[in-house]
């Protein structure tokens, strides 16, 4: 409990330290922060977090700042003021109506500024002042219908400006952004322009390197005086079908390079005069056009002197014949995708001896075209997304110079070696997603060039010794399949040069890697049933002969795993990065890692563990980046022992983590990035430290921390975890409400039992006080005594007073006796009078009897007179018992029995004989002085026990 106590001492102490600390925690409330500790590159993502406004706590060091997908509907003075580092700024896709002037002012080093679907409707003129590094700006897909004529102005350094998809309706609208010197590209598509004519322009001539028109509504399109000195790009496309083009002098477009026309309604007249005025003209796009390609503007297009590009994709053309494209001899990149294509005539490619790149994917041809053999000097051949069943020998003849051949989603189900008898340049080799069952002989030919090889999603299912022998250059290698695959031993003997590999074989086995000396990248894929699995037992030799592999990745796609054994990665000295999804039953062995000291990343996603052993991480000290994420761990007090002084990212994000203990977080010196994102916290007084850390801590990022919803207790699901307040668990509230309605049932009972059984006890404990006030102000005093001896009796006994001891001791002896029936002042309060008679006199005379024992009153006079009696240590105090009372009935009478025990005492039935005797002695002890008590025998007698 002491510990607990000093413990809550120091949080409390801490917490008031935070509340006047200046250090900036990177836990903020709705963001992430990348790059934390590099001040030129900290990135802030707050993208798609639901703000409503730019959030208060953005690190001012940040450099990048995403604001996108969010609620914000105004950027106002204040929101982004002092992050005068921020370089790049997004605010894509949120609200945005309003832009206050001079609300950018403090963005000085601002250069990428991206406001895209938002609802901006004009641009007034200060909005982007104090942007003079601005060079990227983009307001596409807003609503902007007017531009003031300064807005523009502070951008000196603007080089691109996108403001397509708006309302804008006239060139002159964006004259101050022609006249920025430094701009290099503008968009001005998809918006309402009719025109655009260089005369109705208050400038000399633009900068533009790119201008983009293309769907705007155009009827004109004018250039009169040497406006674009140095256009090299020009889109049109979608242009109005009455479209006019005016260019009197080919010069003014020298440094046209590429030009778009796609989908525009001109006829071919107008098409024609546009060609003529672009004499520099090597890239034209023809896409989408509703004039038919064989009407002559294609043969015109490649009497271009120096056309080498050619793009006539999506133009729905069934077949090319060997006319169309006669006079293209010069191209050397032609793009006929997305074109329907069934069939090229065997001639219809045969002038384009320059040819290098040939696109003809998502075409409905069944076969590879005749005509792409006569293209000599092809190096690329896309025929991707297609419906080529098979693959002849003389498919790529003569193709001796092809480096590229993509032949992916096709339905190919064999590979014949003769296939690739002339590509002796191919370099890359993609044929994934087709039907392959066998490969067998496919590579007997020797592809001494080939660097990447991807058959991913086929249909083989064996692996021989000899597949890949030839293939000694390759470096790239991509097997997965969803079918069953055996893999023979040695099946990549050769492959000497291969650095990654993406396999999924059917069976492990054991030195199924042999030869791979320089595979860096490994990724296995396991797409088996449990029951098919050779279990990886530990076996003398390795399951790996990997010296060089740094990155393995192993992802199951069943239900269950392989049994993984302790020597899983021997063999894998050099490993650096080891990632497995749904593949560990169980927490791995102690030893898996064992024979990895170099592993700096770890992944292990995905599984149904609930805890991990700390021995697991003794042997990678190094390791920097932990992702245990989507698991079932309930605890991460395995990481207390696991000495990771190294590890700087941490993600535990959806598993069942209740409680974190911050001990565990402590241990982790060099932690920068925690996500525990998804995890059902506790909001309780076991989480406070954990709590404490997250808001105090300057070093470590908790990704959405302050977004951490609470589960349990379920009157605290829905709230926010950091919402907690850790001081209710110093004072606890609860446990005082229960310890004051403790003592207050405790005190109401007390009270009853008091009032119940010792009422009178407390009040003559009041009037004893009383008395010893009284008794202290009359020694004060010095007041000598009214009466010899007060006697004390119960009313029954009255008739032995007056008749036997009165005539005695006043009539005969001369005593002068206080009698309350007769010297009691009468109104004043009895205890008043019976305080006044016994220390207005100097003895006190108790006649005891049974009566007298069992009087309220009697009982309190004597022990009044007791209370003088050690008060005062005198003898003050004379018993008379009127009949012998056995010892047993005193017990009930505590301070009586006590008396009778101390003191000597007279009894009047034993004086029955010699009633003088009594008498006598009874006035022996009226004589008697002030002596003490102790030391005098004042009355004769025996003393009775």
């Amino acid at each position: 409990m002491a510990a607990m106590g000093s413990r809550s001492l120091v949080l409390f102490l801490l917490s008031v330290l935070l509340q006047s600390s200046p250090l900036l925690s990177y836990c903020l409330k709705n963001c992430t922060v990348g790059n934390p500790h590099n001040v030129s590159e900290v990135r802030v993502e707050c993208a798609g977090r639901g703000l409503a406004a730019v959030p208060d706590d953005v690190p001012r060091h940040a450099a990048s700042l995403d604001l996108s997908s969010n609620q914000i509907v105004k950027i106002s003075r204040g929101d982004v003021s002092g992050l005068s580092q921020l370089r790049d700024l997004n605010l894509n896709k949120n609200n945005i109506s309003h832009i206050e002037d001079g609300a950018l002012l403090d963005l000085v080093q601002l250069t990428h500024l991206s406001v895209d679907y938002n609802h901006l409707t004009q641009l007034t003129d200060h909005m982007f002042q104090g942007l003079s590094r601005l060079t990227y700006l983009s307001l596409h897909l807003n609503q902007i219908t007017s531009i003031s004529h300064q807005a523009f102005q502070p951008l000196v350094s603007l080089k691109t400006l996108v403001l397509r998809f708006n309302f804008l309706r006239r060139v002159s609208d964006v004259v101050t952004v022609l006249q920025l010197q430094n701009l290099q590209e503008l968009d001005l598509a998809q918006n309402s322009f009719s025109s655009f004519r260089s005369d109705e322009l208050p400038v000399n001539m633009s900068n533009l390197r790119t201008l983009q028109l293309n769907s705007n509504p155009l009827r004109k399109f004018s250039v009169t005086t040497d406006f674009f000195p140095h256009l090299e790009s020009l889109r049109l496309s979608e242009c109005s079908s009455d479209f006019e083009w005016d260019v009197s002098n080919k010069t003014f477009l020298r440094s046209l390079r590429t030009l778009h026309l796609s989908g525009a309604d001109a006829g071919i007249r107008t098409y024609r005069r546009m060609l003529q005025s672009t004499d520099a003209l090597e890239h034209l796009s023809l896409s989408f056009m509703k004039l038919s390609l064989d009407e002559g503007l294609v043969d015109f297009a490649c009497q271009l002197p120096a056309l080498t590009k050619l793009n006539l994709s999506c133009n729905f053309v069934g077949r090319i014949n060997d006319k169309l494209m006669q006079n293209c001899s010069e191209l050397t990149e032609l793009n006929l995708s997305d074109n329907d294509l069934t069939e090229l005539s065997e001639f219809s490619l045969r002038s384009m001896q320059r040819l290098k790149c040939l696109g003809l994917h998502r075409n409905r041809l069944s076969r590879v075209p005749a005509a792409v053999r006569g293209v000599s000097a092809l190096e690329v051949l896309n025929l991707s997304h297609n419906f080529i069943p098979e693959l002849s020998c003389s498919d790529f003849q003569n193709l001796t110079t092809l480096t590229e051949l993509n032949l992916n989603h096709n339905h190919i189900s064999v590979l014949r070696s003769c296939v690739f008898h002339d590509l002796n340049e191919l370099k890359v080799l993609h044929a994934a997603h087709n039907a392959i069952y066998s490969f067998h002989d496919s590579f007997r030919v020797r592809l001494q060039k080939l660097q990447v090889l991807d058959l991913r999603s086929n249909d083989f299912n064996k692996l021989r010794a000899d597949n890949f022998g030839n293939l000694s250059s390759l470096r790239s290698l991509a097997l997965d399949s969803e079918t069953h695959c055996f893999a023979a031993v040695g099946a990549f003997q050769g492959l000497s040069d291969l650095q990654t590999l993406s396999v999924s074989p059917f069976a492990y086995r054991h030195g199924l890697f042999t030869g791979l000396q320089l595979l860096e990248n490994l990724q296995l894929n396991q797409r088996f049933e449990q029951s098919s699995v050779v279990s990886m037992e530990n076996d003398e030799s390795s399951f790996f002969h990997l010296p060089s592999l740094k990155r393995l990745k192993v992802k199951n796609y069943n239900k269950y795993s392989s049994g993984i054994s302790g020597t899983l990665l021997r063999g894998l000295e050099s490993l650096e990065h080891f990632a497995a999804e749904r593949f560990f039953v169980e927490s791995p062995h102690p030893d898996t890692f064992s024979y990895t000291p170099h592993l700096k990343s770890l992944q292990i996603i995905q599984t149904n563990l609930s805890d991990l052993r700390p021995e697991l991480f003794e042997s990678i000290p190094n390791l920097q980046t932990l992702d245990l994420s989507r698991n079932k761990l309930r605890s991460v007090d395995f990481l207390l022992r696991a000495n990771l002084s190294a590890l700087s990212r941490l993600t535990l994000s959806h598993n069942e983590l209740m409680v974190i203990n911050e001990a565990v977080l402590q241990s982790l010196p060099a932690l920068t990035y925690l996500d525990l994102v998804g995890n059902p916290f506790t909001c309780d007084c076991s989480n406070t430290g954990f709590i404490q850390w997250v808001k105090s801590n300057n070093q470590t990022q908790v990704v959405h921390a302050f977004r951490f919803d609470c589960f349990f207790p379920l009157s605290k699901k829905g709230t926010r975890l950091l919402d907690f307040d850790p001081q209710s668990c110093w004072m606890d509230v609860s446990f005082l409400c229960f310890l004051c309605s403790t003592c207050l049932v405790v005190l109401t009972l007390l009270s009853s039992f008091v009032h119940h059984f010792l009422r009178w006890q407390l009040v003559y404990a009041c009037y004893l006080f009383l008395a010893f006030l009284y008794d202290s102000r009359k020694r004060k005093k010095g007041a000598p005594h009214r009466y010899d001896a007060f006697v004390s009796y119960n009313l029954h006994d009255e008739a032995w007073v007056c008749g036997e001891m009165l005539p005695v001791l006043e009539a005969e002896q001369g005593w002068r006796l206080c009698l309350h029936h007769r010297d009691f002042q009468p109104g004043k309060p009895v205890i008043d009078n019976i305080t006044d008679a016994i220390y207005g006199s100097r003895k006190t005379i108790c006649v005891l009897s049974r009566r007298y024992l069992q009087s309220d009153w009697c009982s309190r006079e004597i022990q009044m007179a007791s209370f003088r009696l050690f008060d005062e240590q005198k003898d003050v105090l004379i018993l008379l018992f009127l009949e012998n009372i056995p010892s047993r009935l005193l017990s009930p009478y505590h301070r009586m029995r006590k008396l009778v025990k101390r003191r000597t005492y007279l009894v009047w039935p034993e004086a029955g004989r010699h009633p003088g005797l009594f008498w006598q002695n009874v006035r022996r002890a009226l004589e008697t002085g002030d002596a003490a008590a102790e030391t005098s025998d004042l009355l004769t007698g025996p003393r009775r026990h």
